[in-house]
């Protein structure tokens, strides 16, 4: 199990975190959580050696933006400033690679049903969790 898993992150108020076996082939956990849990999860498969890599929803990569409130944008402000956060504590991870992605490059959001079609994930989903399961879902 040696670096077999691939986490991928949907930062926010609630994280979406989800783990990927390149092994097994299929999602191994879909959650949401907080962003110190999920850093800290992240940091014990590092220190135990069977993090292969992280891949991560940056909100600074997004290149377009529609109509939004006051609130939306301060919302958005907060989401970039986790962005900046975790691309600190990944750089502080030794040895594991990890890829900021844009929104738009998981494409359009599933609904439990979708999600559980495509992925064959039957446990209960956020989506902040399928988002972050698209983030790493297929890869190798």
């Amino acid at each position: 199990m040696m670096q077999d898993r691939i986490v991928g992150v949907d930062p926010g108020v609630h994280t979406g975190l989800a783990i990927w076996s390149r092994t097994d082939r299929k999602l191994v956990d879909v959650q949401t959580t907080t962003i110190t849990a999920a850093m800290t999860m992240v940091k014990m498969m590092a220190d135990f050696g069977s993090l292969h890599s992280v891949v991560f929803e940056d909100a600074r990569l997004r290149t377009w933006f529609g109509a939004k409130g006051r609130e939306a944008l301060q919302g958005a402000g907060s989401i970039r400033r986790d962005c900046s956060i975790w691309e600190e504590f990944l750089r502080g991870l030794e040895g594991v690679p990890f890829k900021p992605v844009s929104p738009q490059s998981k494409g359009a959001k599933l609904d439990a049903a979708q999600f559980a079609k495509l992925t064959g994930w039957t446990g209960r989903t956020s989506s902040h969790g399928r988002d972050a399961a698209m983030l790493v879902w297929g890869r190798t």
